[in-house]
């Protein structure tokens, strides 16, 4: 089946730059179509298991590239449907980055005391809120424990959880069935639902090509809803305005794919990839040694045994997030949770005579995986990663029904990527293995890569053309009407969660795009409130948004 229709604003991706954007233009009057990729699922669809064919492979797309792995959301609601809402704001430092850029990473117009109104304007809407001790689960109180044994500091990270709601079932990565988890499927995307937006899923974009009267035509299949890899329709869509949110692993092959069609893109366009210096190590705990060192149990006297109990990331260490350290040395510390056949399957025996994550030893540690924890680093890389040759569909080469694919991105790490994720991996060591409390080992890179769940910058705002693919609006250079607004856009890595700053530099960019629809013959309007109708946040942005109507 092929179809072909048009609307005022077609927006691909349902993720927070997709949602957003999607909410303030249906809510001004525009005309506004969202395709997403993946399924759409309720809170009660959500399965608490990682088999193949359930709701958690479904909405996830994992890439292996060369060097590099991305894991990503794909699912109406996008990557807020499998986060773990974990909404921290970027450090003042990270604005002022140079990498190795050799100027200014981030466009002028934007620094921390900038962006914090459009920060405002997502908490408000989600709503985002600051955890407090007494919601903290066990794992969550060890690392904090451990963090104070070591004369570090430790602090409940900002959530946009609704905690009433929360059962600590530790599932929040496979998605919320308690809708807990104050995703986009509970506010953007409902609000702009109710203003006339539609959102189509299974439907995956491959390119993009010019309509005569200057505006944009999308061209898209239909994937049928168990493999992925089966086509049951196509279809075109024109649109005058087009803003691209399909994330930092697929946006830039989108944007590649379309070459022949709209003409050269920008040098940056799949390139300067960030994988927010991401790492991970596995620390398996002494239960005796947390009871005599720490002084901590359970109510029923055991001392952990407790990684399942909680709520993915709730505690972090930031004392490393300090501006006047050297760039590279930079990075914060989370305690995380990856439920077992995924974060067990990558962790490493310490101290082991045979092979680290595979073999007698790795079976023997499994036994034990109640007593671990993982903590998750986020650091300062190098935007070393490139994409390659575009692939025949899609953003990868897909190798199962679902979840499962070959990429095209490689990504080797420099010296300086290295040397931050030494000095992470010294500081959990340092933190987790005084007085015998534990053994710490990172998860290894011979399986997959890298791997990053925070993909960023393959498609960067910045105010060099030649480092470059988007404007300080969001604009893509040469081809005015199409706006990118998701994590490609975030001009490197932050050092912290980056969902809260994608969710802002979206609401940021809103009015500029409705500029452009003005522009070009839309009628549209920007003013909205929040989606539950909440305005002080609003009006508090309306003097930085009238400068941007009137470019």
């Amino acid at each position: 089946m092929t179809s072909s229709e048009s609307t005022d604003v077609l927006v691909i991706g349902s993720g927070f730059g997709g949602a957003i954007t999607a909410y303030h233009l249906a809510a001004g009057g525009a005309r506004v179509v969202v395709l997403e990729r993946g399924p759409w699922l309720s809170g009660e669809e959500f399965e608490h298991d990682f088999k193949f064919g359930s709701s958690s492979t479904r909405v996830f797309d994992f890439v292996i590239g060369d060097g590099m792995s991305v894991l990503s959301g794909n699912c109406v609601g996008g990557g807020s449907a499998v986060y773990f809402a974990a909404m921290p704001r970027a450090p003042r430092f990270v604005f002022d980055r140079q990498g190795r850029f050799g100027h200014r990473m981030w466009p002028s117009a934007i620094s921390r005391d900038a962006l914090d109104p459009w920060y405002d304007r997502v908490a408000e809407a989600l709503p985002v809120s600051q955890s407090s001790w007494d919601t903290v689960p066990y794992s969550g109180g060890l690392f904090g424990a451990a963090c104070d044994h070591a004369g570090r500091t430790a602090n409940p990270v900002p959530v946009a959880l609704d905690q009433a709601k929360c059962t600590n079932c530790n599932w929040m990565m496979a998605g919320c069935r308690f809708d807990a988890k104050r995703s986009l499927l509970l506010n953007y995307l409902p609000a702009a639902l109710a203003h006339g937006a539609q959102i189509r899923p299974l439907h995956e974009v491959q390119y993009l090509s010019r309509t005569d009267d200057g505006g944009y035509r999308v061209h898209y299949t239909v994937l049928d809803d168990v493999d992925y890899r089966v086509e049951v329709g196509s279809g075109t869509i024109d649109a005058k305005i087009v803003i691209i949110a399909a994330g930092a692993g697929a946006t830039p092959v989108i944007l590649q794919r379309s070459e022949p069609t709209l003409g050269a893109m920008p040098h940056a366009v799949g390139r300067y990839f960030s994988g927010n210096g991401e790492r991970l190590n596995t620390a398996i705990f002494d239960e005796e040694r947390i009871r005599d060192v720490l002084g901590l149990s359970r109510p029923d006297g055991v001392p952990y045994e407790a990684y399942q109990i909680g709520k993915g990331p709730c505690v972090a260490n930031w004392d490393r997030l300090d501006g006047s350290l050297p760039e590279y040395e930079r990075f914060s510390l989370e305690q995380l949770y990856f439920p077992p056949g995924f974060g067990t399957i990558l962790a490493q025996v310490p101290d082991a005579v045979g092979p680290t994550w595979f073999g007698a030893e790795k079976k023997e540690l499994l036994r034990t995986w109640q007593s671990w924890l993982t903590v998750f680093t986020m650091s300062e890389d190098d935007n070393e990663g490139e994409f390659g040759a575009v692939p025949p569909s899609g953003n990868a080469v897909r190798l199962s029904q679902q979840m499962l694919a070959r990429g095209s991105l490689r990504y080797e790490p420099t010296e300086n990527t290295l040397r931050g994720w030494a000095l992470s991996d010294a500081e959990v060591r340092d933190i987790l293995e005084r007085d015998g409390l534990s053994r710490v080992m990172p998860w290894t890179n011979d399986v997959v890569g890298a791997y990053t769940v925070h993909p960023l910058a393959s498609c960067r705002i910045g105010d060099n053309p030649a480092t470059s693919a988007l404007d300080d609006r969001h604009e893509l250079r040469n081809h005015p009407g199409i706006f990118v607004t998701d994590g490609s856009a975030v001009p490197a890595g932050l050092t912290v969660n980056p969902a809260m700053t994608i969710a802002a530099l979206a609401e940021r960019a809103v009015p500029g795009i409705v500029a452009a629809a003005r522009a070009r013959g839309v009628d549209v309007q920007y003013g909205a409130p929040a989606p539950d109708g909440a305005t002080s946040s609003r009006d508090a942005v309306l003097p930085l948004a009238r400068s941007a109507l009137r470019r």
